[in-house]
């Protein structure tokens, strides 16, 4: 019975429910509280009824009405608001999860599902070791990729087993940051995925670790292929809108595993959400694995000498400082003068096509009737800024186009420029790329663009050599490892390994580091690339169109066609917001643009984050010592709910 000198003192009875793994101990304990009593001695109070002798100190309280931590252990009941009617769970911080990696490896290891996902993910990094956390994330899978696999599940006669490495007693699992992980910086296997000991021949090719010393041949292994049934396993977007779907699983950033409904043993899988790579320079890295490598042997030392002045010459550049060409940059801006076709589409004619003398100065092309009228005024002035670049390129059939889509008032101005030759392409692609980003020629990326798209072109260029395989049958090659689904049904597997057999020529020849870039070189070169899509709606529009969001624009693409409607740039933006209450996404541009759109795939917390997080990835600097700046982070993508 309570006396009533307890009633008086505002006290009330408080239910907490104890996870442990001991069946026969209470797991159920009623606290008489106050609300003055703080969080961390009710913990106290907690231990001290518990009759089991352990380590409390990853135990914290989760509210499960409220789905969040009570972690400040400082305040009182009454500031958190918990009353006589909280039902609070005293549990472990870190949990067990299961992740699947991107080379679709399966690891189970301890994560906090108290911290924000964006310091998990960096505690997942530190443990796979994985540099710049800041650039993945974890992603739910899909609802068409479950059903698949439950589909797979209910039809296999096998039951499936799936091979997972367990990291919660590796040596590697205490993410200490001078320990090598399960996997270096570029995702290769330090580790063996079936007995956990060390892989040899290995080494974290970013890293500063040990390992780094001992053996630099990172990069010249390569992953063992997937097998044509694990493929098969994946989910494959077919449209814009299974796109969508798939970016629909990203977590918050800002908020816990726990509060997102995260349970112990889930499958997340670990991904790369922002295609805005930090320090992935082939120059660097392919002339750094030279010097350390003994794949590479140099016959004098002037060879030596003349990578390590390469070297210096690119961390000058990275660091910002002045080359020996800068003033002649500034002063001297250089422009293009060659004779063009122009190819205008037109809706309800065929295109046309003329010849003109076309100028490119600054971030502007000209053309006029010849080259004798230069001197006077242009037929047209295209203005390629903000505008999106696009290749229009067969090379087998000597086609080398230049598909321009400019910002106009109503949507996206449509222009082709036709080259005649590789080289002239090049210079112009790489002119019309730059300016597309506000650069001009001058820009010391430009030469750099043009060996870039010059070198993506030799690789285009299957011209099959003498020493071909002639067989492709004799080459034990699974084609359909290589290629995407659409092709397997269209051709043979004899007809597939030809072709690969004929592109692998112009890479045979390369260290396979350097091919392995030029790989990543010729991804990035795709229009598409690093765009994820989202289904909205724009103020004022009856039908919805995609949203695709890349490291610096925005471009609204019709949902049926797929066609870019409109670009908008980072670059001039002024400002975003949203309303929570309408789930609205508003932007402002430069010249009095603003937009506003509702998300209907997912969230608008994640655009808003996307935005916010490529804003900040821009920021980084080589003198950050590789130290994030969080709060900056949360302040741009966290919002205000």
């Amino acid at each position: 019975m309570i006396s009533s000198s307890e009633y008086g003192s505002h006290s009330w009875e408080l239910l907490v429910t104890v996870d442990h793994q001991y069946e026969e101990v209470q797991k159920e304990f009623l606290l008489r509280v106050t609300g003055d009593l703080h969080i961390g001695g009710l913990m106290l109070k907690l231990v001290e009824q518990i009759k089991i002798s352990q380590d409390w100190s990853d135990y914290a309280l989760w509210w499960e009405q409220k789905k969040c931590w009570l972690l400040k252990t400082h305040w009182t009941l009454d500031k958190c608001g918990v009353q006589a009617d909280a039902k609070l769970l005293f549990t472990t911080q870190h949990k067990m999860l299961r992740l699947r990696l991107p080379n679709m490896k399966t690891v189970r290891l301890k994560v906090s599902f108290s911290s924000v996902v964006f310091k998990a993910v960096s505690d997942i990094c530190k443990i796979l070791n994985i540099r710049r956390s800041e650039e993945l994330s974890l992603l739910k899978q899909s609802e068409d990729a479950l059903k698949k696999k439950k589909k797979k599940d209910k039809t296999s006669k096998e039951p499936v087993t799936e091979d997972i490495l367990n990291l919660c007693n590796s040596p590697v699992s205490s993410g200490l940051s001078g320990s090598p992980g399960l996997y270096s910086k570029t995702m290769t296997p330090i580790y063996d995925p079936t007995s956990g000991t060390p892989a040899s021949a290995t080494i974290t090719w970013f890293s500063d670790s040990p390992l780094t010393e001992q053996n630099c041949s990172i990069l010249a292994l390569s992953h063992p292929i997937c097998s044509p049934e694990t493929l098969a396993e994946m989910y494959q977007p077919r449209t814009l809108a299974d796109k969508a779907k798939l970016n629909a699983g990203w977590l918050d950033s800002s908020r816990s595993l726990m509060e997102q409904g995260i349970l112990e043993d889930d499958q997340l899988l670990l991904r790369f959400k922002y295609y805005s790579f930090f320090d992935l320079n082939p120059k660097y890295h392919v002339s750094k694995l030279s010097l350390s490598s003994e794949a590479q042997d140099f016959t004098s030392e002037s060879e030596v000498d003349e990578v390590e002045a390469a070297l210096s010459n690119l961390e000058v550049t990275l660091e910002g400082g002045n080359t020996s060409n800068i003033l002649e940059d500034i002063t001297d801006i250089p422009k293009l003068a060659d004779n063009l076709r122009l190819v205008r589409p037109r809706k309800l004619s065929l295109k046309t096509i003329k010849p003109y003398w076309f100028v490119f100065k600054d971030t502007s092309v000209s053309y006029f009737k010849n080259k004798e009228s230069a001197q006077g005024e242009p037929i047209e002035k295209l203005n390629l800024k903000g505008c999106e670049v696009v290749p229009d390129v067969n090379v087998a059939a000597k086609k080398f186009g230049i598909k321009l889509l400019i910002p106009v008032a109503d949507g996206m101005n449509e222009v082709y420029l036709r080259c005649e030759n590789e080289n002239q392409y090049a210079r112009w692609m790489a002119a019309c790329v730059l300016a597309s980003k506000g650069k001009t020629m001058a820009d010391s990326s430009y030469h750099p663009e043009v060996h870039k798209i010059l070198s993506f072109l030799k690789m285009k260029n299957w011209t099959m050599s003498p020493q071909a395989v002639s067989d492709p049958e004799s080459i034990d090659m699974k084609p359909e490892c290589f290629v995407s689904l659409r092709f397997t049904k269209k051709y043979r597997s004899k007809q597939l390994a030809a072709r690969i057999l004929e592109a692998h020529q112009n890479v045979s020849q390369m260290l396979l580091v350097e091919a392995k870039l030029h790989f990543i070189q010729a991804w990035q070169s795709l229009p598409e690339f690093g765009l994820s899509y989202y289904i909205v709606r724009f103020r004022g529009s009856k039908k919805d169109d995609v949203l695709g969001v890349s490291y610096n624009r925005l471009i609204r693409i019709d949902i049926a066609t797929g066609d870019p409607i409109t670009t908008w740039r980072f670059s001039n933006m002024k400002q975003w917001n949203v309303n929570w209450e309408i789930r609205q996404v508003a932007i402002e541009f430069d010249q009095n643009v603003s937009i506003a759109f509702t998300c209907l795939s997912a969230d608008c917390k994640i655009i808003h984050e996307y935005i916010g997080g490529y804003i900040f990835l821009s920021t980084r600097s080589k003198d950050q010592n590789e130290t994030l700046d969080e709060d900056l982070f949360h302040k741009l993508t966290g919002g205000q709910e």
